[in-house]
Order: structure tokens, then sequence, then C-alpha cells
């Protein structure tokens, strides 16, 4: 079957090879790709910018179909349609997994960068990454269950928003739109800010419910942020886009006691102001990735139809053609670009 594969350390080093299609062992699940989203990690893999083990088949936002499970599999059928969490395997006993946090841990082993992952034909994960699709979302929406979960893990379970708070929102990339959606569940309002170059994101993130859509390079956006606070700010801010002058911003837009949360990663270090943090009293967090419970709470979102995961895939390209994927979700032209394996029937 063909993968798309990191095959050395390196910038670059990715390419389609065939390799041969795996069989589940005991306790593991096979499942037929049919959708595999394009992440800015994957870009990062490219790019030599995060931590791989080659030689590995890229990507970690699968959804697809069970085909096969192996010895003592009870909890998943054949014919399932499913998506996966991503860690394949972690220590289970260093002080991070006891307390639930397998996303800390620091021997945990994740497809799509340690292990195999899913732009190919067929994945193995273990059987409790399974988590099968509610009736009625597709295998599109289903493959961005996992950034999604990552989006409600560092949006709502580990800052503390409320209903009829104001957040804002920098970055309508599909994460800054995944938070909106889950920001606006939660009974906020939503601001949504970004550039000149976010025109058609800004556009579809009034679709989806922001109440206010903000150009930084044209707007007064701190005007329209006191409008809606009588002044005092913004109760929660969310750093979607990992720009440094978004972060700056949002520093300016928070309010005394207010929450900053930073969801993109920079890539490198960027100033910001931490005597603010101490002179206003904020509290900052940052999230890694996502946590089981977060999967859960995501696939009910999308159940509910509280979250429209589907608009924001703007391609879908066979894996034979995975440069020109990347190549449109690097240059931003398109919102969530998405793999499928080749000689696979139309999603």
């Amino acid at each position: 079957m063909k993968a798309v594969m990191k095959f050395a350390p390196g910038d670059g080093n990715v390419e389609v090879r065939d390799i041969p299609e795996p069989r589940p062992a005991a306790g593991q699940v096979l499942i037929a790709v049919r959708a595999a989203g394009i992440c800015g990690t994957d870009l990062h893999i490219l790019h030599d910018e995060f931590t791989s083990f080659p030689p590995v088949v890229l990507g970690h936002e699968v959804s697809g179909e069970v085909v096969e499970v192996g010895d003592g599999v009870e909890g998943v059928r054949l014919g399932d349609r499913v998506t996966t969490e991503t860690y394949f395997s972690t220590c289970g006993v260093c002080r991070f997994c006891r307390a639930g946090r397998i996303n800390r841990c620091p021997h945990r082993r994740s497809i799509g960068s340690a292990v195999n992952g899913g732009f190919t034909s067929y994945l193995i994960v273990p059987e409790r990454n399974v988590h099968v699709l509610p009736e009625g979302v597709s295998y599109l929406a289903g493959a961005l269950t996992e950034p999604l979960a990552c989006v409600v893990h560092g949006a709502l379970e580990l800052p503390r928003l409320l209903p009829g708070d104001v957040a804002v929102i920098a970055g309508p990339g599909a994460i800054g739109l995944l938070t909106l959606q889950v920001v606006r569940a939660a009974g906020a309002r939503a601001v949504v800010i970004g550039t000149e170059a976010d025109a058609h994101r800004l556009r579809m993130a009034l679709e989806l419910g922001a109440d206010a859509v903000l150009n930084a390079q044209q707007d007064d956006y701190r005007a329209v942020v006191d409008e809606l606070t009588d002044g005092v700010g913004a109760d929660i801010v969310y750093e979607c886009s990992g720009a440094g002058p978004a972060a700056r911003m949002l520093l300016e837009l928070v309010r005394r006691g207010g929450q900053y949360s930073q969801i993109g990663l920079f890539g490198k270090s960027v100033e910001w102001n931490l005597d603010e943090v101490c002179y206003r009293e904020l509290t900052v967090t940052g999230s890694n990735a996502s946590v089981p419970s977060a999967w859960n709470r995501a696939l009910e979102l999308l159940a509910t139809g509280k979250v429209q995961a589907e608009p924001l895939v703007s391609g879908v390209f066979p894996i034979t053609e995975w440069r020109e994927a990347f190549d449109v979700f690097e240059r931003r032209s398109a919102l969530k670009t998405v793999l499928q394996p080749v000689g696979e029937g139309a999603l």
C-alpha cells in the first residue's frame, strides 16, 4: 500500500513509498483509512522542526472503518465507523499517567511521528484509542475530531469559561474556528480577530456564529472589545494563530483578573510582557494535545451539531498528491486539507 513517509531526519525527506499492509496484534484494531487531516505538526515534521522517528508514516487526524481486530478485542466491531486517539502507547506508571494526564507522559509514542500514522490505506491502533463516530458525523468531520479534542482541552478543560463571558480569539484558521464554536457552545460571546489575508476565514467565522469579526490591520479592535465589555476588557482570550503580534494584542485586550489561553504554537521565542501578568493578576494556561475526556466531549459536540467540522475542509487530495496538499495548507490558501488513500471510494 502507498504511504506518505518521513524516511530520514532533516528538512524534507518525505515521499510516497510502498509499504506492507499491517495486521493487528492482540488488543489492536486495523482501520481502513477514509480521511486523514493535515496538521501543522505534519509540516513541522516535514521541515524537521518537530521530533519524529523516521522511517514513519505521517498523519494523526484520522477516521475510517474497522476491517480487522486482534485477539481479545471486544468493544469494537467490524464495519464500525471510527476515529482514533493519537497516543499509541504511554508508560502508564509516571505521575502524569497515574493522574490521567497522559498527554504529559515523557514516554508517550504517537501515531504519525513515533509509529506509523494515517497518511496511508490501513492503520493499526490499540482498541482503547478507538471511538465510534456518532450517526450523522461524516468521515471528513470525524477526521477533525483530533484537533477538536485539542481545542476542547485547551479552551474548556484548562481555563474556566462561563456562560456570558466575552472571549476574544486570535487566528481564524481551523483551530481558531473550532475554538469559536466550542466557546459559543459553552454560552460565551466570541470575537474573532484576523488579518487582511484572513478575509475568507473571517467570513466563515461569522457564518459559524461569531458575535464580531475584526481585521487587526484595519479595525479598532480595542474599541469593539470595550463596547462589548463596558470598557473592562475580555474575560478570556485565546491565541490560536501562533503569531507574536497576536499574543501581544491579546494581552492588551484581556481584563484585570482575566485569562489568557495559549493554543497555537509559535515555533520560536516571542516577546511577551510578563509584568502585565503580575500587574493585572492574569491566569495563563497553555495546552498540549488532548486527553481522553476531551475526545468524549468533542464527539458529543459533533453529534449534536454544536460544532460543524466539515465546512472547514476546503480540499481533499489523494495521498499521491500530498505535496500539493501540504503546499496549499502551508500557503494558508485553504482552511483544512485532507488526504485519502489511493483507490478508495469518494468520501
